[in-house]
């Protein structure tokens, strides 16, 4: 089994589609006006709208409404990151800051209020554990 993407269902897709193009540096695949993909080497991070969700079952998926899951990225340099992005995330939940199991985390929410967090491994230990994974 592989682990194939996250889909986030929004009521903007474009919108929503344009902040991650800029985070992720990649252009949206867009196979229909109500999806869209941004592919990168590890992973798919999709964007659905709200229209789509009935065809998940009534009721399944609600736009603009997580509280519980984070989107995670690992990047080379999270100070760099953050100097690029700084200027157009307009919610920082946690600027740079060395996290307990060794990762250099930065947390942002996206214009849906999806919490984001763009991390690098800095000690030898997180560093050997993310070895061969991105």
């Amino acid at each position: 089994m592989n682990f194939a993407s996250v889909r986030i269902i929004t009521d903007d897709v474009d919108r929503l589609v344009g902040f991650y193009e800029h985070v992720l540096g990649v252009t949206a695949e867009r196979p229909a006006p109500v999806f869209a993909e941004l592919v990168v080497p590890s992973c798919t991070l999709a964007i659905g709208h709200s229209q789509t969700a009935q065809l998940f079952g009534a009721g399944s998926v609600m736009a603009a409404n997580n509280h519980s899951v984070i989107i995670e990225f690992y990047v080379n340099d999270v100070e760099a990151e953050y100097a690029r992005l700084k200027p157009a995330i307009g919610d920082w939940v946690k600027e740079p800051t060395l996290m307990p199991w060794g990762n250099r985390s930065m947390l942002f929410r996206d214009p849906d209020g999806n919490l984001v967090n763009l991390f690098e491994p800095v000690t030898e230990e997180a560093i050997k554990r993310f070895s061969g994974r991105g």
